[in-house]
């Protein structure tokens, strides 16, 4: 197999056929051992690889999935609430979720009586309580198929005092941890803040290896953001989760999608992604 360059795209030349860059992310998020059986596969349909790759992008990339209500616009950014945004789609319709609760846990235990210029934003925003972030949860728990991913953004304060409450009931069990180090300090009486976390879960049944793909991905991740929103998320490490759980044309959903970081991390891997945020949007999706 012969990885070639035009002037235009990165291309894989097998034979006759050639793949274009989109088709080659496929390959490079692959294993050593997926990769040859992607090769036993295609010689078995008396196809190329870069045939059998094209053939299976075309069959799961055309076009936006369908979801149940055509309210629901996909990949794009649409301002409405994200539980009218759950409500409406189907049961089991997503590979994976993100969820990142707006709520003010490290700006009430710090209580600094003063919120400055970095915390005026994210303080300004609608807050949700526990019994609401309960709510979106049970939905995500619904909306993501068997076995698929929700990742859940806490900050300390609700790591140690625990989250468990928001997904008892589910189908969502917790299966690790990833600690975000933002390589930059912030606010602390104590400590100074310095980090976030993302809690997985899965629905039942658990299963790993068969879920999993990407096994370097570090427990704690490195990564600066521009802060385009009050809750900038790191794009790389969203994006790696992803690839990790889900396939090319599957989809993503983000209920609080705030700077939409998360559609762009769908972009770059070639993932449909729906996703809403209360307050920021380009499309109006309560009046659809």
């Amino acid at each position: 197999m012969e990885l070639g360059r035009s002037s235009k795209t990165h291309r894989i030349c097998d034979g006759p056929n050639v793949v274009d860059a989109e088709s080659v992310r496929v390959t490079l998020s692959m294993t050593a051992a997926e990769r040859a059986a992607l090769r036993e596969i295609a010689k078995a349909r008396g196809m190329t690889v870069s045939g059998l790759i094209q053939q299976w992008i075309d069959e799961r990339c055309d076009g936006a999935p369908a979801v149940a209500d055509p309210r629901v616009g996909v990949n794009v950014r649409q301002r409405m609430d994200g539980l009218v945004m759950l409500g409406r789609l189907g049961s089991e319709v997503a590979a994976a979720a993100f969820f990142d609760p707006q709520y003010r846990g490290l700006l009430d235990k710090l209580d600094y009586g003063n919120e400055g210029a970095r915390q005026i934003g994210r303080a300004s925003l609608d807050q949700m309580d526990d019994e609401m972030i309960g709510a979106f949860v049970r939905e995500l728990s619904r909306v993501v198929c068997r076995s698929g991913y929700v990742f859940l953004w806490v900050d300390k304060f609700y790591l140690v005092e625990g989250v468990a409450r928001w997904f008892d009931g589910t189908d969502l069990k917790s299966v690790d941890l990833i600690t975000w180090d933002k390589g930059r300090l912030g606010m602390g009486w104590r400590t100074r803040h310095q980090a976030e976390y993302v809690v997985v879960l899965q629905r039942e049944p658990l299963h790993a290896a068969s879920t999993w793909r990407d096994h370097t991905i570090p427990d704690v991740w490195q990564e600066k953001v521009s802060k385009s929103h009050p809750h900038s998320k790191p794009i790389r490490l969203q994006e790696r989760l992803i690839r990790a759980v889900t396939q090319p044309g599957e989809l993503v959903v983000d209920p609080a999608a705030g700077g939409y970081s998360v559609l762009e991390a769908c972009v770059r891997c070639e993932r449909n992604f729906c996703g809403c945020d209360i307050e920021f949007g380009e499309e109006d999706g309560d009046e659809r």
